[in-house]
């Protein structure tokens, strides 16, 4: 069979899988399952409460593997699930989950900080300009597929 990727593609698509699996890795490290990692980690860069539908696209994580993740939780006394406008959900730490929250999500997003603040100002905006050329490029690819 023909090899469709060229050798940059090949190694922008490692990167983007290694970087998946240090988060992986990261959450394992902690106790957490990458779902619960990803809520809790969104509660604590977004302030809590927030609305499960803005979990699932701040995460980029399907609302159905969300929602396993607040069950395990909420069972767990980690988070609290709030009714609000009607149909939409509300997720807030409790107590417990609060302190979980400092010991392993606030830890990553500190770690991640003291890389980004290794970048020059410059190194920052390149990288999100160039990351969103490619996110819209492949939306728009995506859809006319």
């Amino acid at each position: 069979m023909k090899n469709l990727l060229n050798e940059q593609l090949r190694q922008f698509n490692y990167m983007i899988g290694e970087i998946d699996r240090l988060y992986c890795d990261a959450a394992l490290k902690m106790g957490l399952t990458d779902s619960a990692l990803s809520v809790l980690y969104t509660l604590s860069a977004e302030g809590a409460p927030c609305r499960i539908s803005d979990i699932c696209r701040l995460t980029g994580v399907s609302k159905q593997t969300i929602n396993s993740a607040l069950r395990r939780l909420e069972g767990d006394g980690v988070i609290l699930l709030r009714a609000v406008n009607g149909k939409q959900k509300a997720v807030e730490l409790t107590e417990k989950g609060e302190r979980l929250a400092k010991e392993t999500a606030e830890r990553l997003i500190e770690a991640e900080n003291r890389l980004f603040e290794a970048w020059t100002d410059e190194e920052r905006a390149e990288y999100l300009r160039l990351t969103s050329v490619y996110r819209d490029g492949l939306k728009k690819a995506i859809d006319e597929l």
